[in-house]
C-alpha cells in the first residue's frame, strides 16, 4: 500500500508539472501572438499614416499646379508676358519649399542604428536579421561621414523628394514626343540643314568650349584652396553638355502667340528638339569615356574615338528604333480596321508611342532621340491612317501631357532649390559658368550662321542671329541630366549651378522676350500659313522649292512616291510608281482609297507638294510643271494662249489653301462647280482623271 501510494503520489507531481509546462507553454505562445498581433497592427498605423503622407505630398504638387493654371489664365487675361507659366510655376514652387523646409516640420519616426561591417561593394539591396525578423533595405544615396549625425529628419522633405528615374521614364517621354508630333514639318524641311547644323555642330562646340572654360576654373580654384573635392576634366565636360541643352518654351509660347517670323521659330524650336538630343547622348558619351590604366581622367586618344563611336552608334541605333516604331504603329493602323473603334486607335497610339522610350532605355539607346524620331514619323504617317476623332484626341491627350509634365517639372525645380539637403553652391564656380554658359552659346550662333549664310538664299539676318543668341534659354532637359547623379561633390556642385542657371535664363531671358523683339525691330503678327513672307531686310520674298532644302528635296520625292503608298492611305497608287513586275506587291500594300480617289493629303506637307520638282499641277484652265531644279517650266492653258510663268506661279499660289487631291499620278486642285466648262476644259479633265 505504501508503495502504491508513493507511485500516486508521484504521479499526481508529474501531472502537475506537466500542467504547469503546458500552461507556461501556453501563456508564452499567447503572449507571443498578442505582440504579434499588437506588432500588425503598428505595422497597418504606419502604412495607413504613410499612404495620408504620400496623399499630401501628391496634393501639394496638385494645389502648385492648380494655382499655376489659375495664374495663368490672369497673365493671358490681362496680357502679361513679362513671365511665361514655367516661370510662375518655378516661383510658386520656390515659395512651397521655403514652407516645407522652414515652416512645416513632420518629424520621421526613425531610429538611426549605426553599425559598422566589411563590404567589398555597395549593395543595391540589404536584408537585415533583427530579433530574427528578415527586413529588406534599398540603397537611398551615399552620406559622408560627417553627415551620419544630421539626416534630414523631416519625413514632409524626404517624402517630396522624387526618384530622379522619375523624370526621365514618366515626365519626360510626353514633353519629347508632343515636341517631334506638332512639328512644323514645312518650316523646319525648309531649314534643315541650318537646323541641323546648329543642333550636331553647335551643340559640340558649345560643349567643349563650356568645358574647357570651366576646367580652366576649376584649376584656378584648386590653387587657391577653393575647391573641396574631385573636379576632372571629364566632369567639366559632362556640365558643358548638360547645360548645351536648349528649352525655349519660353519664348516660342511668346513667339507663337505674337506669330513672329516662321523660320525665326523654326530654327529656334528645331535647334532646341534636336540638340536636347544630341546633349542627351552627349552626355552619355563622355560618362563612358574609359581610358586604359589606372587613370581613368587622362586623355588618351582611342578611349576618345571609342566615346565618338558610342555616340555616333547610340544616336543611330537610338534614331532606327524610334523611326522603326512609328513605320510598325502606322502599318497596324493602316491594314486594320482600329478606325472603327476610335478609342482603341488612340490607346494604341499612345501605348506605341510611350513603348518607344523605355524599348531604347532597356536596350542600351536613348529614349529621348527615340521617342521625338518616333513622334515625327507619327505625324508624317501613322497621323493620315487615323479616324478624324482619334486625331483629335492624340493632339489633344499629348498637348495636355506636355503642359502638365512641363509646368511639374518647373515647379519641382522651385522645391528642389529648399528641399534638396546636399547642394554644393561654390560662388566661383557659379559666375564661371554664367560665363561660359554666355560664351558656349555665342560660339555656337555667330560663327555657324555666318558659315550657313554662305550657302543659303535666305539668310539669317543678324536681328535673328542676337534674337537665338538671347533665346538660349536652360530649361527641363538639363535639370533632368543634372538631377539624375548627385553622388559625388562634383555631380552634387553641378546640380547646385544648373539650377541657378535654369532659374536666371528662364526668369530674364523668357521675361525679356517681347523686350528683345521690339529692340531688334522684328516683324511679328507673321501668317505662317501664307507662302509668301516679308524677309528681314523689308523686302516681300516668294518661298519656292529652291528655299527647301536640298537634302529634303531629294528625299521628298522617294517619300512621296513610295513611302506614303506603302505606310499611309493617300499618295498615288503604287502600280503608277513601281514598275510593272511589281504589279502584285503594289496591288497589296496600296490602299483602296488611293484607287478610288476618296483620301486626301491631310497633313501639312501638302503644301510642301505642289512645290516639288517633276509634278504637273493642274488649276482650272491653266497647267504648271516643274523640273528637278524647281523652275516652272510650262504655264500654257489649255486653250493655247501662253502664260508667263512667273503669272502661272502667281495663279499656282493663289490656289494654295484649296486642298490638292491625288489623281492617279497627278495633282489636281479642286474647281468650282459653278463655273462652266467648256468643250476643251472638259477633255483636259477626263485626261487628267484618267
Amino acid at each position: 500500500m505504501g508503495s502504491t501510494c508513493k507511485i500516486n503520489a508521484t504521479m499526481g507531481n508529474w501531472r502537475r508539472l506537466s500542467l504547469f509546462v503546458w500552461a507556461s507553454a501556453l501563456s508564452s505562445c499567447l503572449c507571443r501572438a498578442e505582440d504579434s498581433a499588437m506588432e500588425n497592427i503598428v505595422t497597418e498605423k504606419k502604412a495607413e499614416e504613410s499612404h495620408r503622407q504620400d496623399s499630401a505630398d501628391l496634393l501639394v504638387f496638385i494645389l502648385l499646379l492648380t494655382l499655376t493654371i489659375l495664374t495663368i489664365w490672369l497673365f493671358k487675361h490681362r496680357r502679361f508676358r513679362f513671365l511665361h507659366e514655367t516661370g510662375l510655376a518655378m516661383i510658386y514652387g520656390l515659395l512651397v519649399g521655403v514652407v516645407l523646409r522652414y515652416a512645416i516640420h513632420v518629424p520621421s519616426d526613425m531610429n538611426n542604428v549605426t553599425l559598422s561591417c566589411n563590404v567589398n561593394g555597395t549593395p543595391a539591396t540589404l536584408l537585415v536579421n533583427v530579433s530574427s525578423k528578415f527586413y529588406e533595405y534599398t540603397l537611398k544615396g551615399e552620406i559622408s561621414a560627417n553627415e551620419v549625425d544630421d539626416i534630414q529628419d523631416n519625413e514632409m522633405l524626404r517624402k517630396v523628394t522624387f526618384d530622379p528615374e522619375i523624370f526621365f521614364n514618366i515626365l519626360l517621354p510626353p514633353i519629347i514626343f508632343h515636341a517631334g508630333y506638332s512639328l512644323k514639318r514645312r518650316h523646319f524641311f525648309r531649314n534643315l540643314g541650318s537646323i541641323l547644323a546648329y543642333a550636331f555642330v553647335g551643340t559640340v562646340v558649345s560643349c567643349f568650349i563650356i568645358g574647357s572654360f570651366m576646367y580652366g576654373c576649376v584649376m584656378l580654384m584648386k590653387q587657391i584652396g577653393y575647391l573641396g573635392g574631385d573636379f576632372f576634366f571629364t566632369d567639366c565636360l559632362f556640365f558643358g553638355a548638360i547645360v548645351s541643352a536648349t528649352d525655349p518654351v519660353t519664348v516660342l509660347a511668346i513667339f507663337n502667340e505674337l506669330q513672329v517670323d516662321a523660320d525665326l521659330y523654326a530654327l529656334l524650336f528645331g535647334e532646341s528638339v534636336l540638340n536636347d538630343a544630341v546633349a542627351v547622348v552627349l552626355s552619355s558619351s563622355i560618362v563612358a569615356y574609359q581610358p586604359e590604366g589606372d587613370n581613368t581622367h587622362t586623355f588618351e586618344a582611342m578611349a576618345m574615338l571609342k566615346s565618338f563611336g558610342i555616340f555616333l552608334g547610340v544616336f543611330s541605333g537610338s534614331f532606327a528604333l524610334g523611326v522603326a516604331t512609328g513605320v510598325v504603329t502606322a502599318l497596324v493602323t493602316k491594314f486594320t480596321k482600329l478606325r472603327d473603334l476610335p478609342l482603341l486607335e488612340t490607346a494604341l497610339f499612345f501605348l506605341m508611342s510611350w513603348s518607344t522610350f523605355l524599348l531604347a532605355e532597356a536596350c542600351g539607346f536613348t529614349g529621348v532621340v527615340a521617342v521625338l524620331f518616333c513622334g515625327m514619323t507619327q505625324a508624317h504617317y501613322t497621323f493620315n491612317n487615323l479616324s478624324p476623332e482619334s486625331q483629335d484626341r492624340t493632339k489633344q491627350l499629348f498637348e495636355l501631357l506636355n503642359f502638365l509634365a512641363e509646368n511639374f517639372i518647373f515647379s519641382y525645380m522651385g522645391l528642389t532649390l529648399f528641399t534638396f539637403h546636399n547642394h554644393v553652391f561654390n560662388p566661383i564656380f557659379i559666375v564661371c559658368a554664367f560665363l561660359a554658359v554666355f560664351l558656349g552659346r555665342a560660339a555656337n550662333i555667330y560663327p555657324l550662321s555666318f558659315l550657313l549664310n554662305l550657302g543659303r538664299r535666305n539668310k539669317i539676318s543678324s536681328n535673328f542671329q542676337h534674337m537665338m543668341m538671347f533665346a538660349g534659354l536652360r530649361g527641363a532637359m538639363t535639370f533632368a541630366l543634372s538631377i539624375r547623379d548627385t553622388t559625388t561633390y562634383a555631380r552634387r556642385m553641378m546640380f547646385s549651378t544648373t539650377l541657378l542657371v535654369v532659374f536666371s535664363t528662364v526668369w530674364i531671358c523668357g521675361g525679356g522676350t517681347t523686350q528683345m523683339l521690339s529692340c531688334q525691330k522684328i516683324r511679328v503678327g507673321v501668317d505662317t500659313d501664307q507662302e509668301n513672307s516679308i524677309g528681314p531686310d523689308g523686302v516681300e520674298r516668294r518661298s519656292t522649292k529652291q528655299e527647301s532644302a536640298w537634302l529634303f528635296r531629294i528625299w521628298y520625292n522617294f517619300d512621296h512616291n513610295y513611302l506614303k503608298p506603302i505606310l499611309t492611305h493617300s499618295g498615288p497608287p503604287l502600280n503608277a510608281t513601281l514598275p510593272a513586275c511589281c504589279g502584285p506587291l503594289a496591288r497589296c500594300l496600296t490602299s483602296p482609297q488611293a484607287y478610288e480617289n476618296e483620301e486626301q493629303l491631310k497633313d501639312s506637307d501638302s503644301d510642301l507638294i505642289l512645290n516639288d520638282g517633276d509634278i504637273t499641277l493642274t488649276y482650272g484652265d491653266v497647267t504648271v510643271s516643274t523640273d528637278a531644279a524647281g523652275a516652272h517650266t510650262s504655264g500654257t492653258p489649255v486653250g493655247g494662249v501662253p502664260v508667263n510663268s512667273d503669272e502661272a506661279l502667281d495663279r499656282e499660289l493663289a490656289f494654295g489653301d484649296h486642298q490638292p487631291v491625288i489623281r492617279g499620278t497627278r495633282l489636281v486642285l479642286p474647281m468650282d462647280d459653278s463655273l462652266p466648262l467648256d468643250s476643251h476644259q472638259h477633255r483636259h479633265k477626263n485626261e487628267t482623271m484618267s
